[in-house]
Formats: C-alpha cells, sequence, structure tokens
C-alpha cells in the first residue's frame, strides 16, 4: 500500500489537510541525528498521531505507540526494549519520567524529545510498527509489524464492508490499541470513510474503568457516525443506556466488537435495542482481525467466518492456527517463520464455516476491557508478602479483578488490605485487585480443587464459588479508578 496514496485521500473530521500535518512530522523525522531510528508515540487520540503514523510509513521508520494504561515501569521497558530514540506526546511531564531529554521542539501540538543515552543499532525498515500487548506479565510483549500486514488486513475489512458504504467512523479505542488503529483508521482511509477522532475522555472515557455511554451516544448522534469498534465492557455500558429504536444510534452500520469473549445475552439485547453488534475475533501477531461476522452473514455466539485471505484450521486438540504468508516476530526474538500460528484459543468450525471459541489453553485472563492479564501475575505478588497459603484471581470477561484469599490463621483484615494495597501500587490499573473474599475452606485435593500437580482447577473453583464471585461484583459495579 502506497503511503503518498492513503495521505492523498485521508479524510480526518475537523482538518482540513492531513498532508500538511503529515509532511511537517516527515521533515522533523528527517532532519534527526538518527533519521531511521524508531519513534514512540505516548499521546491521547488525535489527528495528529494518525498523521504521524503516515508519515513513519512514508519514511519507512518504525512506530512504537506507548498504551497510557501501562505502568511507568512498563512504558521504560518498552522504551528501552524498542530503543527509542524520539518520543512523541502531548504531555510535557513525562519526559524525564521516562528518561529523554526535555522537551526540543513541538510539532502541531505534540511536543517531542529524545534519547541522550540513545545507542544506534541496526534498524530493520520492514519494522512499521511494534504493538505491545496489555501485559499478561509485568513486561509487556512487542509484536513487530510490517506496513503490508497492517494494510492486508485493512484491504480485506474494506473488501468484506464495502456494501455498507460506511461514510463516517468514531474512534471510541486509544490508537495504541492495534484493533482502532488497523480496522478503524487504516479501513476508513481506504474506503474513503470519514474519520472522527476525538480526545478519549470526550467520547466516554473518563478514566480506565469508566466508561460513559450516555456521552458517547451524544457523539454519535451528533455526527450521524456510522460504524464504531467496541470492547464487551463498553456494549454493556451503552445496552444499560438505550431503550428501544433509540434516536441516538438510529445512523449506526456497523458496530464491531472484539477484544475479549462477549457473554450471548449481551449479543441478543442487542439485537433487541436494534444495535448493528457483529463480534469478531484477532489477535496482535495476525495485525488484529482475522474473522467478522458481517450484515450478510453472521451466526450469534460465533466471531464470524475468516476474512479475505485468512485461512484458519484447528489442531488435533481443537487450538485454533491461522496460516502466516509472512512472519509472526516477537521483539527481542530471532524471527520466527510459522506458516501456521497457533494462538492458545481452543474452537470449533461448523458446517457454515463460522468460527466459535470455546476457552483458552493457557490461563490468560482478558477482561471486558480487552486487557490480557496471566492470573499468576497479581497471585504472585500477593503470596510474596507471606500471609496467604493460596490465592486465586478472577476477572476474565470481568471489568476488573477480584480474589479468593485462603490466608495464614493469623492474618487479619488490616493486614489483608494493607497487603492488596502494596500489590495493587505495583501492578498498572488494568491488573489490580479490586475486591476480595477471605475462604474457611483452602483449595485441596479432597475438594478436587486441585490438579495432581497441586496446580489450581480454576474452572471448578470458579464453578464452585459462583455466587460468592457474583457478589464482589455486584457491589463493586460501579468501581471507579481516579
Amino acid at each position: 500500500m502506497s503511503a503518498e496514496l492513503v495521505i492523498k485521500q485521508a479524510k480526518i473530521y475537523g482538518v482540513s489537510s492531513i498532508e500538511t500535518l503529515v509532511n511537517d512530522f516527515s521533515e522533523i523525522l528527517k532532519n534527526r541525528k538518527f533519521p531511521n531510528a524508531p519513534v514512540g508515540i505516548l499521546a491521547d487520540n488525535s489527528p495528529q498521531w494518525i498523521a504521524l503514523d503516515l508519515a513513519t510509513q512514508h519514511l519507512d521508520i518504525t512506530l512504537v505507540p506507548i498504551p497510557h494504561f501501562f505502568t511507568d515501569e512498563q512504558k521504560k521497558h518498552l522504551i528501552q526494549s524498542a530503543n527509542i530514540f524520539t518520543l512523541f506526546s502531548d504531555q510535557e511531564d513525562v519526559f524525564d519520567l521516562l528518561g529523554f531529554d526535555a522537551k526540543i521542539g513541538e510539532c502541531h501540538g505534540l511536543f517531542l524529545s529524545r534519547s541522550s543515552a540513545y545507542e544506534a543499532h541496526h534498524v530493520n525498515k520492514d519494522i512499521q510498527k511494534i504493538t505491545f500487548t496489555s501485559g499478561t506479565t509485568s513486561k509487556p510483549k512487542g509484536v513487530c509489524l510490517s506496513s503490508n500486514q497492517q494494510w492486508s488486513v485493512a484491504k480485506s475489512l474494506e473488501y468484506a464492508l464495502e456494501h455498507l458504504e460506511i461514510k463516517k467512523h468514531l474512534c471510541l479505542l486509544p490508537l495504541s490499541v492495534l484493533l482502532e488503529n488497523v480496522a478503524g483508521v487504516y479501513t476508513s482511509l481506504l474506503s474513503h470513510t470519514e474519520v472522527y477522532i476525538f480526545p478519549l475522555k470526550e467520547v466516554g472515557f473518563k478514566n480506565l474503568f469508566n466508561f460513559d455511554a450516555k456521552q458517547c451516544l451524544s457523539q454519535i448522534e451528533q455526527h450521524q457516525i456510522e460504524s464504531i469498534i467496541l470492547l464487551p465492557q463498553m456494549l454493556l455500558s451503552i445496552l444499560e443506556e438505550l431503550t428501544p429504536q433509540d434516536p441516538r444510534i438510529q445512523s449506526l452500520k456497523f458496530v464491531a466488537l472484539g477484544g475479549a469473549k462477549t457473554p450471548r445475552a449481551l449479543l441478543q439485547q442487542a439485537e433487541v435495542l436494534g444495535l448493528p453488534v457483529f463480534e469478531g475475533y484477532g489477535l496482535s501477531e495476525c495485525s488484529s482481525v482475522i474473522s467478522l461476522n458481517l450484515p450478510h452473514a453472521h451466526k450469534l455466539g460465533s466471531v464470524g467466518k475468516p476474512l479475505l485471505n485468512r485461512r484458519i484450521r484447528l489442531a488435533e486438540d481443537h487450538e485454533i492456527e491461522i496460516f502466516m504468508t509472512d512472519t509472526v516476530h516477537y521483539l527481542g526474538d530471532s524471527e520466527s517463520s510459522y506458516t501456521w500460528f497457533k494462538t492458545g484459543d481452543i474452537g470449533h468450525i461448523d458446517e457454515d464455516g463460522f468460527l466459535f471459541i470455546d476457552g483458552r489453553k493457557k490461563n490468560l485472563i482478558i477482561t471486558s476491557y480487552g486487557r490480557n492479564i496471566s492470573p499468576e501475575w497479581p497471585e504472585g505478588l500477593l503470596m510474596e508478602k507471606g500471609l496467604y497459603k493460596q490465592v486465586m484471581v478472577i476477572g476474565d470477561a470481568k471489568p476488573f479483578l477480584v480474589a479468593l484469599l485462603v490466608p495464614m490463621q493469623s492474618i487479619t483484615t488490616d493486614n489483608i488490605e494493607s497487603s492488596i494495597k502494596a500489590v495493587n501500587q505495583e501492578l498498572p490499573q488494568y491488573a489490580q485487585i479490586h475486591d476480595y473474599v477471605v475462604l474457611e475452606e483452602a483449595f485441596t485435593f479432597s475438594n478436587q480443587q486441585l490438579t495432581e500437580n497441586g496446580r489450581l482447577k480454576r474452572d471448578v473453583i470458579e464453578s464452585h464459588y459462583g455466587d460468592v464471585i457474583d457478589s464482589m461484583y455486584a457491589r463493586s459495579k460501579d468501581v471507579s479508578v481516579a
């Protein structure tokens, strides 16, 4: 895909010429001491974000989006591992904190700085973007993607959606999230769709755990938006706000849903309320979307059929495997040459070719905000306090984490509260524990809650304590994190 072509046809709401922005960012990048060095961006959604992305593609420079919801330590790890020389941000006070010089310039509202400790390395020009996971552990993993990989997905989505003739797309997810970056922006640019992009607070995100559906719906109605991308928790908030035949959603033609599994009841409720929701499936390693339900081909409970140029198969244990035309490359690892990429997800394909996700091979938690968390991470930090015999963290398809605790006999409520507070200070917001229950009975072999190897039988425990877990989420329903 030609960067020049994309720039010329780009339509961004409120911006007279995206080409001017791209050219200005390009001049700054070309005149750096190390013109090919990786570029980082830590900023809210804006047309400038998109312009910088297109500028790096135009110059074959690696762009590294830095998620705002990472901890400072995670951001530092990302910056160091990706060897970022130049950082763009809409916050002047982040540079010193992250190891960069003070602000050295500004371009269309984005401040920039550089690393005085930068060491020049060989730069792989095939890597256009390094996208980091939301952090299954304390150190997020970087996935290296080429321009071709990203635009190929966008092209497949353009083809799949062309009959809808969508004219207005509203960005609701952070651009640091690959799903919005590729499926939202790139697809819109290819299809001549106008991209509406505002700071996240203006579209409803007050903070990581507080999404204002009313404000989001107001933007949709005001601008007569035709397409959006949602995470399951955002869908839940919107459905709680909607009334039958709600005038605020009448302009919507296509609502893509991804990031985590979605309860069937929510999808049924959306259908009743007239919200055109279509669930899909994807991974960062595969440049986001792999399969998607469409208006002319959808099945409730499935994640749709594979997009054009996407091939899926099931291994003997029903693990979903994706055929890769490009290599899967993790930052810091030698290039892999997977023919079939193992997703770690378990599924099945029905007689009509629709893909269904049945579970995961690993213990990975995916919250309803689409954050990936290994439960062993917060569990391990709590166990290190020496106050607990056993700990189990829950949160799959939920907005936040809660914990089941089996304490030592001498522990007090104050000890528990202090330990959770201390652990939460070490964790990013999306991995913090928001509620807990102290259990009177331990997880044992006799109650069939441990495997032969002494590992937690998570499904068994979660089922046994289902009412207890539900009560935690019920009393913490309106959680808000400042």
